[in-house]
Parts: structure tokens; C-alpha cells; sequence
């Protein structure tokens, strides 16, 4: 019966990413039907912790750009890039980690890349290296990050182990 329930699973993700867009969303409903209601799994409970969490941490974001400070960090950014272009594949991904880091998110890193690709281009250096180190390092940063949705699920997770913050960090 589990390698049935697993084949379905497997069956409705390849579906879904095959098709795309909201086809994704309506074969992982179809999905939850089969489990639900053909082998009478339970459903599951919203995680509402890590809900809260990303709330949290959009809504601080959405502050942040909306009183300017998102683009700040950019522009600093930038100036320092364009400062030393001999070394934007050093300072971009440490940009990107510290951006991350402190935002909690790797949604910041959109503002980021259009003036890393640029800044390389007038270096003179191949821009798809610092930008998918740069990538990489944005990965690094929200797992890093104590206020990402990532770091509080496993915090979640490992809480009935007594794992703390600082010991997962």
C-alpha cells in the first residue's frame, strides 16, 4: 500500500511540474482527494508557525522597501562593487550573504542581480559567475538566517530534541 500511496505521489509531482502554473496547484489537489478520501489518510494541519513566521518576515521586508531601506542596501552595494570590479566575484556573494542574511528571505537578491551582471559586464568579466555565486551564497544566507521560514521549520522539527536556535545555528 505505501509504495502505491509513493507512486501516486511521485505520479502527481511529475504531472503537475510537467504541466505548470495552476495545473501544479489542481494535481496536488487531486493528490490530497486520492489520499484523503481513496485510502482515508488524515489530512494534515496548516504548519502555523512557519506560516506566522513568514508573515513576519514579508512584512518586515514590504516595511523595509517601503521606507527605502531595501533600496539602500542595493545602492551601498552597488557602490562598492563598482568601487573594486576587479573583485565582484568576491563581493557580490558576500553582498548577497549579508543582504539574505539579514532580510530572511532570498527574495531580496531580485533587486541585487541586474547590478551584478552589470557591474561584471563593465569589469569586463563574465557576469554569470559572480551571479551564480551569488546565488549560491543567497542559499547559504537564509539558512544562516535565525528569522527564515527554513531555520524556524527545522527549529520546529528538532524543538522535541531540544535543539535551541543557537545549537542549530
Amino acid at each position: 500500500m505505501v509504495w502505491l500511496e509513493l507512486g501516486i505521489l511521485l505520479a502527481c509531482i511529475l504531472i503537475g511540474a510537467r504541466l505548470g502554473g495552476i495545473a501544479l496547484g489542481t494535481v496536488a489537489g487531486i493528490g490530497l482527494v486520492l489520499f484523503v478520501f481513496v485510502f482515508g489518510l488524515p489530512p494534515g494541519g496548516p504548519p502555523g508557525a512557519v506560516i506566522g513566521m513568514i508573515i513576519a518576515v514579508i512584512t518586515a521586508l514590504a516595511t523595509m522597501q517601503a521606507a527605502g531601506g531595501l533600496d539602500y542596501l542595493v545602492a551601498l552595494a552597488g557602490k562598492i562593487m563598482r568601487r573594486h570590479p576587479q573583485y565582484i566575484t568576491f563581493i557580490a556573494p558576500i553582498a548577497t550573504y549579508l543582504l539574505v542574511f539579514a532580510s530572511g528571505t532570498t527574495h531580496v537578491i531580485y533587486a541585487l542581480l541586474p547590478v551584478i551582471a552589470e557591474a561584471s559586464r563593465k569589469a569586463d568579466i563574465r557576469p554569470e559567475r559572480p551571479l551564480s555565486i551569488s546565488v549560491i551564497a543567497g542559499f547559504q544566507g537564509v539558512l544562516a538566517s535565525p528569522i527564515s521560514a527554513a531555520t524556524v521549520a527545522m527549529l520546529g522539527l528538532l524543538a522535541a530534541s531540544n535543539v535551541s536556535l543557537p545549537r542549530l545555528l
